[in-house]
Protein backbone atom coordinates (compact mmCIF):
# COMPACT_ATOMS: atom_id res chain seq x y z
CA UNK A 1 0.00 0.00 0.00
CA UNK A 2 1.35 3.41 -1.01
CA UNK A 3 0.44 6.62 0.78
CA UNK A 4 1.37 10.08 -0.46
CA UNK A 5 1.96 12.66 2.28
CA UNK A 6 1.86 16.15 0.79
CA UNK A 7 2.97 19.12 2.89
CA UNK A 8 5.30 22.07 2.34
CA UNK A 9 6.74 21.79 5.87
CA UNK A 10 9.55 19.24 6.21
CA UNK A 11 8.86 18.57 9.89
CA UNK A 12 5.25 17.66 9.12
CA UNK A 13 6.43 15.26 6.42
CA UNK A 14 8.92 13.63 8.80
CA UNK A 15 6.46 13.22 11.67
CA UNK A 16 3.75 11.77 9.43
CA UNK A 17 6.22 9.39 7.77
CA UNK A 18 7.42 8.18 11.18
CA UNK A 19 3.86 7.28 12.20
CA UNK A 20 3.04 5.44 8.96
CA UNK A 21 6.27 3.91 7.63
CA UNK A 22 6.08 0.69 9.66
CA UNK A 23 2.71 -0.07 8.05
CA UNK A 24 2.78 1.48 4.57
CA UNK A 25 5.07 2.62 1.77
CA UNK A 26 5.16 6.37 2.35
CA UNK A 27 6.05 8.88 -0.36
CA UNK A 28 6.60 12.39 0.97
CA UNK A 29 6.00 15.25 -1.44
CA UNK A 30 6.66 18.94 -0.74
CA UNK A 31 4.16 20.59 -3.10
CA UNK A 32 0.88 20.16 -4.92
CA UNK A 33 2.52 20.58 -8.32
CA UNK A 34 5.00 17.79 -7.58
CA UNK A 35 2.11 15.59 -6.44
CA UNK A 36 0.32 16.00 -9.76
CA UNK A 37 3.53 15.07 -11.61
CA UNK A 38 4.38 12.06 -9.43
CA UNK A 39 0.85 10.65 -9.51
CA UNK A 40 1.26 10.11 -13.26
CA UNK A 41 3.99 7.55 -12.44
CA UNK A 42 2.82 6.12 -9.08
CA UNK A 43 -0.81 5.65 -8.09
CA UNK A 44 -1.22 5.85 -4.32
CA UNK A 45 -3.86 4.02 -2.29
CA UNK A 46 -4.47 7.20 -0.27
CA UNK A 47 -3.28 10.81 -0.11
CA UNK A 48 -2.76 12.85 3.06
CA UNK A 49 -2.89 16.44 1.85
CA UNK A 50 -2.18 19.77 3.52
CA UNK A 51 -4.44 22.69 2.56
CA UNK A 52 -2.23 25.74 2.99
CA UNK A 53 0.70 25.41 0.60
CA UNK A 54 2.43 27.91 -1.71
CA UNK A 55 1.93 27.71 -5.50
CA UNK A 56 -1.08 25.39 -5.28
CA UNK A 57 -3.40 24.82 -2.34
CA UNK A 58 -4.61 21.41 -1.26
CA UNK A 59 -8.08 22.41 -2.49
CA UNK A 60 -6.65 23.06 -5.97
CA UNK A 61 -4.81 19.72 -5.94
CA UNK A 62 -7.97 17.85 -4.90
CA UNK A 63 -10.04 19.60 -7.58
CA UNK A 64 -7.55 18.51 -10.25
CA UNK A 65 -7.42 14.94 -8.93
CA UNK A 66 -11.21 14.63 -8.89
CA UNK A 67 -11.48 15.99 -12.44
CA UNK A 68 -9.20 13.23 -13.76
CA UNK A 69 -10.95 9.84 -14.20
CA UNK A 70 -7.63 8.03 -13.56
CA UNK A 71 -7.29 9.58 -10.09
CA UNK A 72 -10.77 10.51 -8.88
CA UNK A 73 -11.16 7.22 -6.96
CA UNK A 74 -8.11 7.85 -4.72
CA UNK A 75 -9.22 8.74 -1.18
CA UNK A 76 -7.86 12.06 0.10
CA UNK A 77 -7.65 13.01 3.76
CA UNK A 78 -6.80 16.60 4.55
CA UNK A 79 -4.20 17.07 7.28
CA UNK A 80 -4.28 20.70 8.30
CA UNK A 81 -3.65 23.08 11.15
CA UNK A 82 -6.74 25.00 10.06
CA UNK A 83 -9.65 24.23 12.38
CA UNK A 84 -12.31 26.32 10.63
CA UNK A 85 -15.64 24.51 10.10
CA UNK A 86 -16.08 26.23 6.74
CA UNK A 87 -12.73 24.82 5.56
CA UNK A 88 -13.70 21.33 6.71
CA UNK A 89 -17.01 21.65 4.88
CA UNK A 90 -15.28 22.85 1.70
CA UNK A 91 -12.78 19.97 1.88
CA UNK A 92 -15.55 17.39 2.18
CA UNK A 93 -17.65 19.04 -0.54
CA UNK A 94 -14.68 18.88 -2.93
CA UNK A 95 -14.43 15.14 -2.38
CA UNK A 96 -12.11 14.58 0.59
CA UNK A 97 -13.06 11.51 2.63
CA UNK A 98 -11.89 12.93 5.97
CA UNK A 99 -10.17 15.79 7.76
CA UNK A 100 -7.53 15.49 10.49
CA UNK A 101 -6.38 18.54 12.44
CA UNK A 102 -2.65 19.06 13.07
CA UNK A 103 -1.06 18.40 15.43
CA UNK A 104 -2.63 14.96 15.11
CA UNK A 105 -2.75 11.97 17.39
CA UNK A 106 -0.70 9.11 15.85
CA UNK A 107 -3.31 6.45 16.79
CA UNK A 108 -6.08 8.58 15.22
CA UNK A 109 -4.06 9.02 12.03
CA UNK A 110 -3.37 5.28 11.74
CA UNK A 111 -6.99 4.39 12.42
CA UNK A 112 -8.35 6.82 9.82
CA UNK A 113 -5.80 5.72 7.22
CA UNK A 114 -6.72 2.06 7.79
CA UNK A 115 -10.43 2.90 7.59
CA UNK A 116 -10.16 4.70 4.27
CA UNK A 117 -7.77 2.24 2.63
CA UNK A 118 -9.85 -0.84 3.44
Amino acid sequence: MVIFVVDDVGTNLSVTRAVLEDHYNVVTISSGKKTLAIIEKITPNLILLDIDMPEMSGFEVLTQLKSNPRHQHIPVIFLSGMIDDEMKSQALNLGAVDFITKPFSPPELLKKVRLHIS
